[in-house]
């Protein structure tokens, strides 16, 4: 294989690249991100209407709304994607939810509706990308969290944590299982990041404080803090990376 000149390594020009959750918060960031480096970025959320925002005036921006809890969303996502670009180059399972509640007031269909989203849906999502992998290959980079990786009691919750500890365990099988057909699957865990999700969080002083107080670098992150990571996963220069977890948080599982 030949060497990358270094100014190349990120670029992704004629890549196609697939976001979800792409209505706000950090989705939002990476489909900016992966647009500045060259890709053509098919956006997806519920939310139309943020979604063709953030595309206002970006022809490589390619907003499709769809339920992606629900499986006729995500086969009519990635068939408007191969409709309109015919291969996809680079998958970033973004889209979560959180259900809000404690262990002890959470339902077993909420915890199931949780996973459904932020587990399901990136495994559903994954299989059809890899039925659609350019000659390239395809890099598949799962969003997790650091709630999957440690306890953030007395906050979080247990379906979010499961599903996002579950991403990590899929991250693993699938790069397993795909490496020979060159899928490349990858997890990014960020930190505390404020987004959409967590603003309750972020609001309250204490709670802000709180981050402070754990995390090596005596802050919270900033969204473009996790840029550099997003285009090292999804670049010609981890070609040889797969199945690992990227963790971008601070120093807060360090301790």
């Amino acid at each position: 294989m030949t060497a990358a000149a270094p100014a190349e390594l990120f670029d992704l020009t004629g890549r196609t690249a697939v976001v979800t959750g792409a209505s706000s918060g950090l989705g939002a960031r990476f489909v900016e991100v992966l647009a500045a480096a060259g890709a053509t970025v098919w956006t997806s959320a519920r939310r139309d209407a943020r979604l063709r925002e953030l595309a206002a005036g970006r022809p490589a921006i390619r907003p499709v709304a769809a339920d992606l809890g629900t499986e006729d969303g995500r086969e009519s996502l990635v068939a408007a994607v191969r409709e309109g670009s015919g291969t996809i180059d680079l998958l970033v399972n973004n889209a979560g939810v959180d259900s809000g509640a404690k262990p002890a007031d959470e339902t077993s269909a909420g915890f199931a509706e949780v996973l459904g989203t932020n587990l399901v849906g990136p495994f559903h999502l994954a299989r059809l990308a890899a039925e659609a992998a350019g000659p390239q290959g395809l890099a598949v980079i799962n969003v997790s969290s650091i709630l999957g990786l440690v306890s953030a009691a007395p906050l979080g919750g247990a379906s979010y944590a499961a599903s996002k500890a579950g991403l990590l365990g899929l991250t693993r099988e699938l790069a397993g299982h795909w490496g020979g057909r060159g899928v490349r699957v990858n997890a990014l865990a960020p930190g505390w990041f404020r987004t959409e999700m967590n603003e309750a969080l972020f609001d309250d002083e204490r709670s802000v404080r709180w981050i402070g107080r754990n995390t090596m670098l005596g802050r919270a992150g900033e969204p473009a803090e996790l840029d550099t990571a997003l285009l090292f996963l999804a670049s010609p220069a981890t070609s040889y990376l797969t199945g690992q977890i990227l963790t971008v948080d601070g120093g807060w599982t360090a301790r």
